[in-house]
Order: structure tokens, then C-alpha cells, then sequence
């Protein structure tokens, strides 16, 4: 009956998601998703695993996950492989011949706006399936084996305001969760001091500034317990002081990073750089090589 009490809430929130895209108002690993076909909403529902889709027909399931619990940091990242993969969204290519094999703990990847490089995120999710080829994570399928995926795999978007439903911190951490209210407000505590904003645990997300929202939404997929977590232009949004500090925080982090950025100075201590052009990987290299790559091709 809550959930039915918000409904008119959470949907006067959907126009600012629905304007940054097909794939940009939903959610992997327990938030919301937004449903959407050629630009229309298709559906509206809420998800310990969201059942995303960006092809209109595919069936909707929303297996619940185990979640473990209490909360303790993965270090042990994935191996993400794509094979020969083509994807082709609005009758245009976005990518094409995309073999990679990604297994570092920090990964970075560079590219003009439209190159391709947020797409490259997504299909690791299911967010979105292949034209051609095949994706896997961990040997399992991001579409077929989605629940799985998804419960190691944390994606953050660019807008936190995307990845929040409720208006509480404490409220919005706990969405979706399994385990008894021990367990629960342990995986919530200990994502929370891992950021060192345990101080915002009651606070109300509409008095967070952005660089706290961008934390929380942080907080929501580490209370997951994900091996990798996919970052989508983290710091685009923030002003200086903010940018440092989420800065600090994924240097920090103990889990798998594959970060999309126009950000070059965050991937100068990343293990590795992929530089994305006209839906093509054109450059795969350490930082330094990577970053002077992209100057000289794009600056």
C-alpha cells in the first residue's frame, strides 16, 4: 500500500529520465527501471533486479537475487568478454567488431559523446543486447542469466536522481534488499562508512547536494555487494570539491572499475585505457599512451 501511495510521486519523476534516453532512466541491481520502446514508456516497475530491456518484446523477469550479507567488499573482479560484437540502435551502427577481453581492476574508457563508449557499458549489464556477437560476464550471459549478472555487476549512472526512489537515504539504501532488518541495515551501514557519509543515513535526498546524491546512489549499488560496478561519466556532475572526493573514493574502492569519462586525469592511475571512435575501440593501451591518443586524435 505504500508503494501504491507513491506511485504519483515516482511517476512525476519520470520526464527528466525519459529526456536522457531509452536506457538512461533505468537501473541495474535493484532500482528503478523505466521500460521503453522507440521512445515511449512501455512499463513501470519496481525490481530487486531490474528486468531492462531496450528491445521491444523481449520478455520481463524479475528473479530476486541472493544477496549476501553482512556487507564485506569484494576484491575479486570478473572477466568480461566480448566476441565480435555489433550494435546497431535506431537503424544506425553504434559499434562494430568489438573484440575485448576485460579483466584489470581498473579499466577507463575514453570517447567524443556518440562514440559508443556508454553503450559499451550497458551491453555488459543487458541493458542492451547485441546486433551480432556475444557478450559474457564471468562466462554467463548479461541477458539470459540477467539476475545473476546483475547481482555482481553494479552500474552507477550519470544522474544519481535516477537511481533513487525513496526519500530517505536509509529508505532508498534498503529498496530491494534481502535479509532479515539485522542484515539489511548492516549491508546499509556498511556501504555508508565505506564512503564516509554514515552521517547522511536519515537525512532527506531532496537536501543532499549533488555530490552527496552521487554518493548515495554509490552507496546503493556497494550495499549489493557487486564484484564489478560500471561507472557511466561519474563526475560530469560535479562541481571541483565533489569531483576529488568520488575521485578518493574510487581510488579506494575494492571492487572491479570500468569507468566511461571524459575525465583524463581520473584515468591516469587506471591499469588500462580503451579509447572508443565511430563505434570502434582505436586505441587499448596504459593511461599515459591512451590519453595521448585521444589528444592527439580528438584535442
Amino acid at each position: 500500500m505504500r508503494l501504491i501511495g507513491r506511485l504519483p510521486d515516482m511517476l512525476r519523476r519520470l520526464p527528466k529520465a525519459i529526456g536522457e534516453g531509452a536506457d538512461e532512466g533505468a537501473v541495474a541491481g535493484g532500482r528503478r527501471s523505466v521500460l521503453l520502446s522507440r521512445g515511449s514508456i512501455r512499463h513501470v516497475a519496481f525490481y530487486p533486479v531490474s528486468p531492462l530491456t531496450a528491445v521491444a518484446g523481449d520478455p520481463v523477469t524479475a528473479e530476486r537475487p541472493v544477496v549476501e550479507r553482512p556487507f564485506e567488499p569484494r576484491s575479486g573482479g570478473q572477466t568480461i568478454v566480448f566476441s565480435d560484437v555489433r550494435l546497431d540502435r535506431g537503424g544506425r551502427r553504434t559499434l562494430a567488431g568489438i573484440d575485448l577481453v576485460i579483466e584489470e581492476r581498473r579499466v577507463g574508457v575514453l570517447g567524443l559523446n556518440g562514440s559508443g563508449k556508454s553503450s559499451l557499458l550497458k551491453l555488459m549489464v543487458g541493458l542492451l543486447a547485441p546486433t551480432s556477437g556475444s557478450v559474457s560476464v564471468d562466462g554467463l550471459s548479461p541477458r539470459a542469466d540477467a539476475a545473476t549478472v546483475r547481482t555482481r555487476t553494479g552500474f552507477l549512472f550519470q544522474s544519481a536522481d535516477n537511481q533513487i526512489v525513496h526519500p530517505i537515504v536509509r529508505e532508498d539504501l534498503a529498496f530491494g534488499l534481502d535479509g532479515d532488518a539485522e542484515e539489511v541495515d548492516a549491508a546499509i551501514a556498511g556501504a555508508l562508512d565505506r564512503l564516509g557519509i554514515a552521517t547522511l543515513t536519515d537525512r532527506r535526498i531532496h537536501e543532499l547536494s549533488g555530490g552527496e546524491r552521487q554518493l548515495v546512489a554509490l552507496a546503493g549499488v556497494l550495499a549489493r555487494n557487486p564484484r564489478t560496478i560500471l561507472f557511466d561519466e561519474p563526475t560530469s556532475q560535479l562541481d571541483l570539491a565533489n569531483r576529488n572526493r568520488l575521485c578518493d573514493v574510487l581510488a579506494g574502492l575494492p571492487q572491479q572499475a570500468v569507468v566511461v569519462t571524459h575525465d583524463l586525469d581520473l584515468v591516469a592511475g587506471f591499469d588500462r585505457v580503451l579509447v572508443v571512435g565511430d563505434g570502434r575501440i582505436v586505441a587499448d593501451s596504459d593511461p599515459a599512451d591512451a590519453v595521448a591518443f585521444y589528444r592527439r586524435r580528438y584535442g
